[in-house]
């Protein structure tokens, strides 16, 4: 049956229809090349543990890792640096984006491992939402491609909460697969997780400075992981720990 829509009903779904269509985006400013700050972003934490596979360490424990040694190599190479946590702490993704989008020039990368109930499934993955990211996000895939024995599963868009809300050119990083054999193995050795921490930093410098100003740490292991050496976490002990 056919229903008379009033004159005032009809206004109002125009008007609504209309504020809908105009809802702003969230701006991003790019700073890819003009940053003088780097957020630095250890995935879940806390209550959060993220992916906890059989092979690797809990993904929280292991993201703080390198999340740790990617800021100090950045202050090592005079950038800036903010973390969102510096332990293992919960911080709510909201609370996240607050930190990220406080800084004026600035860029977030935020780490994390994967997982995936094939454990055959392996590589390395990086995430962008704005086109004001994608540079960044193409050079810490292109450096992580150096690390012998890497596979590439390439650079993608993702709507996740902290890159679609972000101001400023934001990335999410997979540093492998906890659920395979061989990369969960990895994510447990300090070595490999500095090896990680390296070359996200050096893609980092380059994308601000170019090519040749990076100068990383002749102590970072290429090819070899030797078994590790649990601490109850399943991540091994960082060299001033021992």
């Amino acid at each position: 049956m056919l229903r008379v829509i009033s004159p005032v009903l009809a206004i109002g779904s125009l008007i609504l229809l209309g504020a809908c269509a105009t809802t702003p985006k969230t701006a991003v400013k790019n700073t890819t090349k003009t940053f003088d700050t780097v957020v630095v972003d250890a995935g879940h934490g806390g209550k959060d543990n993220g992916a906890y596979r059989r092979y690797g360490p809990p993904e929280k424990m292991a993201t703080l890792d390198v999340a740790q040694r990617l800021e100090r190599k950045l202050r090592e190479s005079q950038v800036k640096t903010v973390m969102t946590r510096s332990s293992d702490v919960f911080i709510p993704l909201n609370d996240r984006v607050s930190i990220e989008n406080a800084q004026k020039k600035a860029i977030f990368v935020s780490i994390h491992f994967n997982d995936s109930r094939r454990r055959g499934i392996h590589g390395f993955e990086t995430y962008y939402h704005s086109s004001a990211s994608f540079d960044l996000a193409n050079q810490i895939q292109g450096k992580l491609m150096t690390i012998p024995h890497s596979a590439n599963r390439g650079v993608h868009t993702a709507n996740f909460r902290v890159l679609r809300l972000a101001t400023c050119p934001a990335v999410l990083v997979e540093c492998g697969f906890l659920s395979n054999r061989a990369e969960g193995n990895q994510a447990r050795d300090w070595e490999y997780r500095e090896l990680l921490a390296d070359r996200i930093a050096n893609a980092i410098v380059d994308q601000r400075y170019g090519p040749g100003v990076y100068r990383g740490s002749a102590q970072v292991a290429a090819q070899s992981q030797p078994q590790p050496t649990s601490n109850g976490t399943g991540v091994t002990p960082t060299s001033s720990q021992r």
